[in-house]
């Protein structure tokens, strides 16, 4: 079962001049059965396919998923209260959801264009440039670094200051794991444990300045809702810390270095009717929502600085 053909090239008019290509743009890696495809318009996660599993629930090419399906979450993860927040001084204003959702959600590189950096048979490093902008005055080099093997995926996350100044900034990813329900709901049968012991408390997702004691070891999801901002990770000898999800389809390990001190783990309880509850979003954090204004966690890079962080998702199909 491979990945979904290459988008044909669309014809330019031949009474005109050239237009821009339009056709949806990706690149793609294999490793043994195992295939990924990332989106260049976001450098987002688009779909990992092992043998016949989608180890990912992922998205067709060339629409705009749900849920931030996969996403780069830079310069901010999560949401900022009202877009509002002040550097150095300066209050800024970043623009908002809407009126019935007055807050900016996941940061500035959802429909960016990407480019590949370097690529063999099963790596691809995709990047691209933030720009400074109204509500972001800072310049970020932004790559990411995908190598795959037949039994796991790992992803470096890197960032440099392009600007003259101090910039400040928090990095997230939004994969969503699936371990094999076949319908909305399915993900009560799923099976976790996510090695954290601290909760962020969150009101419509934003801090309400209050935290408490979380219990990692979740078991079966039932009908539990999860949508919580997680911290104090429990790590191994390695300095990893290592969240586990099992299911029909067999088991996923999302392990993250020390550069991540936070996941958000979603049970997608609000995402589209038919989207629902199949599938667990577990994303590596730099920093909890609303950092940008409150500061807590924020990565700050001089001029010409880097940063980098790694996660991995490692898979074990069930016994046949």
């Amino acid at each position: 079962m491979p990945l979904d053909p290459e988008p044909a090239p669309s014809d330019d008019d031949a009474t005109a001049g050239p237009w821009p290509p339009t056709a949806p743009r990706e690149a793609r890696v294999r490793a043994g059965a195992a295939e990924l495809a990332v989106d260049l318009r976001g450098g987002a996660l688009r779909r990992l396919l092992v043998g016949d599993w989608d180890v990912l629930d992922g998205y067709p090419a060339g629409t705009v998923p749900a849920g931030r399906r996969g996403g780069v979450l830079v310069p901010w993860p999560n949401r900022l209260r009202g877009g509002q927040w002040s550097w150095r001084g300066e209050d800024l204003q970043l623009e908002v959801v809407g009126p019935a959702a007055p807050n900016a959600v996941h940061g500035l590189l959802t429909a960016q264009p990407w480019t590949v950096l370097t690529q063999r048979d099963d790596a691809v490093s995709v990047g691209t440039v933030l720009e400074p902008r109204s509500g972001y005055p800072f310049r970020l080099a932004v790559a990411l670094d995908h190598t795959l093997a037949p039994d796991r995926l790992t992803v470096t996350v890197r960032v440099r200051n392009a600007g003259d100044g101090e910039a400040p900034f928090g990095v997230g990813m939004h994969p969503y794991l699936h371990v094999g329900a076949l319908e909305e709901g399915g993900l009560a049968d799923a099976e976790l444990t996510v090695p954290a012991r601290r909760a962020l408390d969150v009101e419509e997702g934003l801090p309400t300045g209050s935290s408490r004691p979380f219990d990692g070891a979740v078991g079966r999801i039932g009908d539990r809702q999860l949508d919580d901002p997680l911290t104090d990770l429990v790590r191994d000898d390695d300095g990893w810390a290592r969240v586990r999800l099992r299911g029909p389809a067999g088991e996923l390990e999302l392990a993250v270095d020390r550069s991540w001190p936070w996941l958000q783990v979603y049970s997608g309880d609000t995402l589209p009717a038919g989207q629902r509850r199949r599938s667990l979003a577990v994303e590596p954090m730099t920093c909890p929502p609303n950092a940008l204004a409150d500061g807590v966690d924020l990565v700050v890079l001089p001029a010409g600085g880097t940063w980098s962080g790694t996660w991995t998702l490692r898979w074990t199909p069930a016994a046949p």
